[in-house]
């Protein structure tokens, strides 16, 4: 089975996107191509790439559905959020390895390289801007020392690319700052405004986009040529897929919380159930499963589509069923990690995945600054109920939204309805195509969306190569994952 040459890159322009996807609404995500390169086995590179079939085809026993490398961008330093500053069992700690007249200046020392207390503020600042979790003190106070850990990863991460000689240019990062802005239909400038209002600084984002972009290919260079998918884990997967046909399904999101050890468990377990309380008091679930996650679908937000109760790891199902649409589960202890689970749908039997419904879009403004008084609010409010009596298509749109002063709109973009924001497709439902949704007031001002083309999903079943490619996918991602376990392990840190 062939594979872009670019596939590899995937993860990381999908893992760039992360980040900035937590802060601002996106409602499309580019994909990169390329050509084949042969291995030495005259087979293509494997990619590392987000598989366009239903995830609830995708997961095998015990093994939901989706892919990304052990981290990505949009949380590689976040994901430990609940991790405690103290090590894991097994590292070496030098309490007094170093002396300095001024210790409020370090915050830790990763083997030899310190971790300055303004990168951890940088870090805080950048978490809380991300993830939708009030900014308050005492949020603070309790993810502080979790970041903290967080960040030694991060820089093991680096140290290991390090030393395998692997570097990130700035032409790369040029590159993937530049897809963050198109991506956002934002420019580097607006980006860099939105960080700065939080108090974040341009380079504490490009620090974690650069250690990613390395670490993603620590994993492909290290263990790429290690993963083998038999064909007799594809056609299990086809065999359990025709036998649940008629069972109930689940719209599922999920974040996962790993864990080293049986005491490593117990110091993450109280900051998993923080976790929930904070999405139940209304921090956005796709938010902070793409910062802190670290399963495969933290890339998607968390979503893992349709799946049958039993495609879930043991104990996970058996909660899942049970739940409501609309729920989040309690923390779900597993032999891996904790669960946290939102069941968003319902349904039983197979049919077409909603999720996978395709959509042309084009976005139309209304610009409004944040400070405009009500006269100018109620104006602009008048102009798009205007705008949407009369709108009957996308080619009439441009004409129609430039009647309105300084009114604009945007080139028309190809979207699957999963990539969108859940309140843009919450304004999308029963919209007619030639349409526009009901005017949404941000701080550009009052935007809506007009349907160009709506094309359903049709129920069908995956094909044998991107059940392979999930697969692989899968398999590279925990072995991602255990590597950097051991290199927690023989580290020798020191924290302030």
């Amino acid at each position: 089975m062939q594979a872009s040459e670019n596939g590899r890159f995937l993860r990381v322009a999908a893992g760039a996107d992360r980040l900035i996807r937590g802060m601002i609404q996106v409602f499309c995500r580019a994909a990169d191509r390329g050509n084949p390169q042969p291995d030495q086995n005259g087979r293509g590179p494997r990619a590392l790439k987000k598989v366009t079939m239903k995830p609830d085809m995708l997961a095998s026993a015990g093994m939901p559905a989706g892919g990304r490398l052990s981290r990505s961008i949009r949380g590689v330093a976040l994901a430990c959020f609940f991790v405690s500053a103290s090590l894991p069992a097994g590292a070496a700690i030098a309490q007094d390895a170093v002396q300095s007249t001024d210790s409020q200046a370090i915050a830790a020392i990763v083997n030899d390289q310190i971790i300055s207390s303004y990168d951890l503020e940088q870090r805080v600042r950048l978490v809380m801007v991300s993830s939708g979790i009030p900014n308050t003190p005492d949020n603070v106070a309790r993810i502080r020392g979790q970041v903290l850990r967080a960040l030694v990863d991060e820089y093991l991460q680096r140290q290991e690319a390090q030393r395998l000689n692997i570097s990130v240019t700035q032409e790369e990062m040029d590159a993937a700052l530049a897809r963050i802005a198109q991506r956002s239909n934002m420019t580097i400038e607006q980006i860099e405004k939105f960080l700065q209002e939080g108090g974040v600084s341009r380079s504490a984002l490009e620090a974690q986009i650069r250690s990613d972009i390395a670490w993603n290919r620590v994993v492909q260079q290290q263990f790429g040529g290690l993963v083998t998918v038999g064909q007799n884990e594809v056609d299990e997967v086809l065999r359990r897929l025709e036998e649940e046909a008629d069972q109930p399904r689940y719209l599922v999101s999920e974040i996962l919380i790993t864990f080293d050890g049986p005491a490593h468990a117990e110091e993450i377990s109280a900051g998993t159930q923080r976790l929930v309380e904070q999405i139940r008091e209304g921090a956005p679930f796709e938010a902070v499963a793409r910062q802190f996650s670290q399963s495969a679908s933290a890339a998607n937000g968390g979503d893992i589509g349709w799946v049958h109760a039993s495609q879930l790891p043991e104990g996970v199902g058996e909660v899942v069923s049970n739940m409501q649409a609309g729920m989040i589960s309690d923390p779900i202890r597993t032999m891996n990690g904790f669960y946290i689970i939102q069941v968003r749908a319902m349904q039983t039997g197979t049919g077409a995945d909603p999720m996978r419904d395709q959509y042309s879009l084009m976005q139309v403004l209304l610009p409004l600054t944040p400070d405009a008084d009500p006269a100018a609010v109620s104006r602009r409010a008048r102009e798009a109920q205007d705008f949407r009596s009369q709108v009957t298509s996308c080619e009439a749109a441009p004409g129609l939204i430039r009647k309105y002063l300084s009114g604009t709109s945007s080139p028309v973009q190809q979207v699957i309805a999963g990539q969108l924001e859940p309140r843009v497709r919450q304004a999308l439902t029963g919209v007619r195509v030639g349409g526009a949704t009901d005017p949404i007031r941000s701080e550009r001002g009052v935007e809506m969306l007009v349907i160009c083309a709506h094309k359903p999903a049709q129920g069908e079943m995956p094909t044998r190569e991107q059940i392979d490619d999930s697969l692989f996918e899968q398999q590279l991602s925990m072995m991602g994952r255990r590597h950097l376990r051991d290199l927690r392990r023989d580290a020798v840190v020191v924290y302030r």
